[in-house]
């Protein structure tokens, strides 16, 4: 799969997720068989650019090529001047943002909120791609509810207004993430445009990965919140679509070393006091669906030291029980 000159290691993406796919781990998701990962999403307000959490969230270093930026808005001028501002801090891809469906994102006409203004989307993406000399692209939904699923008709404007690749959630707008994803909106627009399209939502196993790639015909994949706790999937996906079988999971000496790593970039990252909170959540992700986990899940969510958690996260992958032989975490719903 090509995005502009860039030419991917393999077709399966990380998708974007704010508070989650900083790079920490998006490194990690790439070293454990991701092709692409996406930053997280990133205001396109001037005012919002130089605040500590807008330059957690454009922290590149060290990352991989290409180096793909996400950016949100609504007013043009204000989307075109974003990129390039991203690029002049490294981006070599930017991707804009018009799948989200959180309210404080499309409260102010940004995200998925934009599909329900074809005239508007044309202008954001016209203004983006002439603004900047890197490939563009996009990231939607099926359209604005499941009445009015437009995902053809802005997929076209996309290709006009010369985005290089897009990515479609098979979910409206209205739909949130409840419900199940459906793929037959993303198989038209599949067959209706010549760019690469990536498939996402209720991606969580490597059969359901081959299947909505045969339904879909789309020339990627794109795994959300079935990566989070579990960076294993793209491995195992790959090795699936490549071999045909499936892979035994991880052994709990790898995921303890895996979580330890990552850990310790946030700890090292944030700060301790900061980095012990921002882990917990990757902790409860990691740990979700193993094993008499439930216990220590709590008792984790309680320490206030990088120590603590380290001790506590040995303790239960080193324990006979669970070295006794190999766990998969239950399978997650997708974004």
């Amino acid at each position: 799969m090509q995005i502009g000159p860039h030419r991917l290691d393999n077709p399966l993406a990380l998708a974007p997720m704010v508070g989650v796919t900083d790079k920490f781990f998006r490194r990690l998701c790439r070293s454990l068989g991701a092709g692409y990962v996406v930053s997280e999403m990133l205001a396109s307000d001037p005012a919002l650019r130089d605040t500590r959490l807008a330059r957690l969230r454009g922290d590149f270093e060290g990352e991989a090529s290409p180096i793909a930026v996400q950016i949100a808005g609504s007013d043009p001028q204000w989307m075109a001047a974003a990129a390039q501002y991203n690029v002049m801090r490294g981006a070599e891809i930017v991707d804009i943002n018009m799948g989200c469906p959180a309210k404080k994102v499309c409260n102010k006409l940004a995200g998925s909120a934009l599909l329900s203004h074809p005239g508007l989307v044309r202008s954001i993406l016209e203004s983006v791609v002439a603004a900047v000399d890197v490939p563009v692209t996009l990231k939607i939904r099926t359209g604005p509810s499941t009445r009015e699923r437009n995902g053809v008709e802005i997929a076209r404007i996309a290709e006009d207004a010369g985005i290089a690749a897009l990515a479609v959630h098979g979910r409206s707008r209205a739909d949130r993430f409840r419900g199940q994803a459906e793929y037959d909106t993303i198989r038209q627009i599949c067959r209706a445009v010549a760019i690469p399209v990536f498939a996402n939502g209720d991606i969580d196993s490597p059969e359901k990965a081959a299947a909505v790639l045969d339904h879909t015909g789309a020339a990627g994949l794109m795994i959300g919140r079935a990566a989070q706790g579990n960076p294993w999937i793209f491995r195992e996906i790959g090795h699936y679509l490549e071999n045909g079988s499936v892979p035994a999971p991880p052994p709990p000496q790898e995921v303890l070393d895996v979580i330890e790593g990552h850990l310790a970039e946030l700890h090292r990252a944030y700060g301790e006091p900061a980095g012990v909170r921002v882990a917990r959540k990757h902790i409860g992700w990691y740990l979700d669906g193993r094993p008499d986990a439930l216990e220590v899940r709590r008792r984790l969510m309680r320490v206030g030291t990088a120590a603590e958690q380290f001790h506590l996260l040995r303790a239960y992958f080193q324990s006979p029980r669970l070295s006794a032989g190999r766990s998969r975490p239950a399978a997650r719903i997708a974004a």
